[in-house]
């Protein structure tokens, strides 16, 4: 049997990779799994060309940035480092049809995507479990900082936050089914970022100075308008959200914008007018096709819908739980009310009002250490 982990070049998939194949030098009877490395090549770094500007290295790529051809050359050093078997797969259409494609629609739509949560639950698991299979591996590991127990009451499986709370990654992983978690490891959740790259020094392995990437992978420019615009270019497509009215909170007409999918709920940079005080995209209205922008404290709401809601923990509709509910990577979470309704949605309402809840983004709800499950955010009330 053999455990496949997916290896993306850095120094946290390198360090669970390298404490695996400890695991199973350790081990020489066969009562631990073969570790096999992966690589998934997810997006052609030499696509879309215009963005690359000064980023492009030898060959016309992005280099240092998360999937890119230097992070494929890396994954490879650190496997042959430790003598594991090591291939790359190529997902690029998967990803391109799962996550690339739903991006670029939702801006359009007046949403804010998340490509990472839709790249972990589609790509990372989904797809990287299917072809684990394929070559023999049951199970699989990540890098990731989360972790994973049993439910010795019920049996099921729970997703918990990581120790280190600054790395923290069980938000963005709030899509994974119970299938995906009995078969999946994460070798890195009971640690801190020091303490893994420690144990990367520790060990001598290639990455471990390697700085963490940030970035979007498939945006080289960090700009995710210019991306748009290269890839509708690309695909010769024009925006749906043409040029349009820029309106108060009371309706009146300020200004116009070139299109929605330029805007987002919370924005005061770009709005292209002054009214003497600073003014915030309150809202996107694809159906008049108008930005809202107000003040500051018009940003504060209280209650909301997620739909396709994962229920990591059984929620049946018309069920509701106290939760601590955060609406977005970096924000902090506060004390809310999550009811389950049908068709895979949900109802929050939140104690206190919360500052630019955004369609599009992940909403996910914890019980102290603990994802209950998580959806997306579909309209601010």
């Amino acid at each position: 049997m053999s455990i496949a982990i997916a290896m993306s070049g850095g120094v946290d998939s390198s360090t669970a990779a390298a404490l695996l194949a400890e695991n199973n030098s350790a081990n020489p009877s066969g009562s631990s799994p073969e570790v096999v490395g992966l690589t998934m090549q997810l997006w052609n770094q030499r696509r879309l060309p215009q963005l690359l500007g000064e980023e492009a290295g030898e060959g016309g790529h992005a280099s240092g940035r998360c999937c890119s051809l230097d992070d494929v050359y890396d994954a490879r050093a650190v496997a042959n480092f430790l003598n594991i078997p090591y291939y790359v797969i190529n997902l690029e259409k998967q990803f391109e049809d799962t996550v690339v494609r739903p991006f670029v629609e939702g801006y359009l739509a007046g949403e804010t995507p998340i490509p990472c949560s839709l790249c972990n639950t589609e790509i990372k698991f989904a797809q990287f479990l299917t072809t684990a299979r394929q070559i023999g591996a049951e199970r699989i590991a990540t890098g990731h900082y989360a972790r994973i127990r049993r439910d010795p009451q019920t049996g099921r499986y729970q997703l918990l936050r990581g120790v280190d709370r600054s790395k923290d990654q069980a938000y963005f992983l709030a899509g994974l089914t119970q299938e995906q978690l009995a078969r999946t490891e994460f070798p890195l959740g009971g640690m801190t970022k020091q303490e893994v790259r420690a144990l990367a020094r520790a060990r001598r392995l290639p990455v471990a100075e390697k700085p963490d990437s940030q970035e979007i992978c498939f945006v080289p420019t960090g700009s995710y308008r210019q991306f748009i615009d290269a890839y509708l270019a690309e695909q010769q497509r024009q925006p749906e959200s043409p040029a349009g009215e820029v309106v108060s909170t009371d309706g009146r007409v300020l200004g116009e914008h070139p299109g929605i999918q330029n805007f987002t709920v919370g924005q005061r940079k770009g709005l292209g007018m002054a009214v003497g005080a600073p003014l915030y995209v309150i809202a996107l209205d694809p159906a008049t096709n108008r930005v809202v922008v107000g003040e500051d404290r018009d940003l504060f709401r209280s209650r909301f819908r997620v739909r396709e809601v994962n229920w990591i923990r059984p929620l049946a509709a018309g069920d509701a739980v106290d939760a601590h509910v955060k609406i977005r990577h970096n924000h902090p979470g506060a004390a809310a009310r999550v009811e389950a309704q049908a068709d895979s949605g949900a109802f929050v309402e939140f104690v206190e009002p919360q500052r630019a809840i955004t369609p599009g983004q992940a909403a996910v709800f914890f019980d102290g250490d603990e994802v209950v499950g998580g959806g997306w955010i579909s309209q601010v009330l």
